[in-house]
């Protein structure tokens, strides 16, 4: 049996190392993704193209204006004569947000008064005018606190009867709150699950397009042992990706790896029980590695946008939340984030361990029958 296993997995390693175009996908493709997207995903959002619209034209007015320059979120590069010109910066894309002063403003702060400020930004990306929106509300918020606390020191000879609270925060685990952080150990995920889904479908569907799947079925092999052949080559191949994604992440984008190493191969092994199974399962329904690969895309792309890569699970209808709970991408993605930003072990991931080695052995017990039946 061994001595069988052997010799296809000796096949598949030659077959893959002969093959350019199976080395680039497996080889260059994978270091392209991983730089490609840690350099681009990313939820920091800094020097936002602004415009001020300034109706007031007041000491107050330009020190607020000031206070948002002098942030690293807003770049302020235009100022609007009237409403035109203010809509004309926003409908060609110049400006993401204008700040826009009433007359007044001024004289209302100067009164003790409540002033309004009017932020105008281009809703089209609700994403990030969330965050923009986050961004001036902070400055706006510190503003306010120093202006109270000049009153107070004016108004009260003895500070010690001005109470107040002062918000000491402090995020653990990103702890400067860095995205790339958070979406780079989710871009390795995604790396692992589409190559390994894609690698073991194609391989099958090329022994079916090349006339040698005949050849393996009348020799002496076993069904499962073929199964195993096919398998243990591909899971070899993702672990070394792995390795070679965790050390660009790691020494490239200075993301920390708090976790351990061997725990993290060990999670990669059970997840690609699930998606070498998977593939299997695709090749037994493909006759062409074309068709694989559009059946590969089409079983990535749900698994990809419920796996809370993107969108937070918890935000999503109850019936879909369900729903995840079958994809194994999400334990996946949730382990790895766990042992890169948290240093958590086994102790504390086990629900996330036992319910990927459960979808594992069922999606190989699935495939291996499904082969049987196609092949026998």
């Amino acid at each position: 049996m061994f001595d069988r296993i052997a010799a296809i997995l000796k096949k598949e390693f030659l077959q893959v190392l002969r093959d350019p175009r199976m080395k680039t996908i497996i080889f260059i493709s994978p270091l392209m993704q991983i730089l490609i997207f840690g350099y681009a995903a990313t939820m920091d959002i800094t020097h936002i193209p602004s415009a001020v619209y300034d109706l007031d034209n007041t000491n107050v007015s330009r020190e607020v204006t000031r206070q948002f320059s002098y942030s690293q979120y807003f770049d302020v590069q235009y100022y609007c004569r009237d409403d035109h010109d203010m809509a004309g910066l926003i409908n060609d894309s110049k400006v993401f947000a204008v700040l826009k002063y009433n007359r007044g403003f001024g004289r209302d702060i100067t009164g003790n008064r409540t002033a309004n400020l009017q932020l105008i930004v281009d809703g089209t990306d609700s994403n990030a005018s969330h965050i923009v929106i986050g961004y001036a509300g902070d400055i706006v918020s510190n503003f306010n606190y120093r202006a109270l606390k000049e009153r107070a020191n004016i108004l009260l000879k003895d500070k010690s009867v001005c109470p107040q609270i002062e918000l000491r925060d402090r995020s653990w685990f990103n702890t400067n709150l860095i995205s790339r952080n958070y979406f780079l150990p989710g871009v390795m995920c995604s790396i692992v699950t589409i190559m390994s889904i894609l690698l073991s479908s194609m391989a099958v569907v090329r022994e079916k397009e090349i006339g040698t799947m005949e050849q393996l079925m009348v020799s002496p092999i076993r069904p499962i042992e073929l199964v195993i052949g096919k398998i243990v080559p591909f899971m070899v191949i993702a672990l070394v990706q792995v390795f070679t994604i965790t050390l660009i992440t790691y020494f490239w984008f200075r993301v920390p790896m708090r976790g351990s190493l061997m725990f993290l191969i060990f999670a990669t092994m059970l997840y690609l029980l699930t998606t070498l199974g998977a593939g299997i399962f695709i090749s037994t329904l493909s006759s062409t590695q074309q068709e694989a690969m559009m059946t590969v895309f089409l079983v990535y792309s749900p698994m990809f946008l419920l796996s809370g890569f993107a969108y937070p699970i918890r935000n999503m209808p109850q019936v879909i939340q369900y729903i995840t709970l079958i994809n194994p991408m999400r334990y996946y993605l949730a382990t790895i984030r766990a042992i890169f930003l948290k240093g958590v072990g086994p102790i504390v991931l086990w629900d996330e361990l036992l319910a990927l080695g459960v979808i594992g052995f069922v999606v190989i017990f699935l495939s291996t029958k499904q082969f049987q039946k196609s092949t026998g």
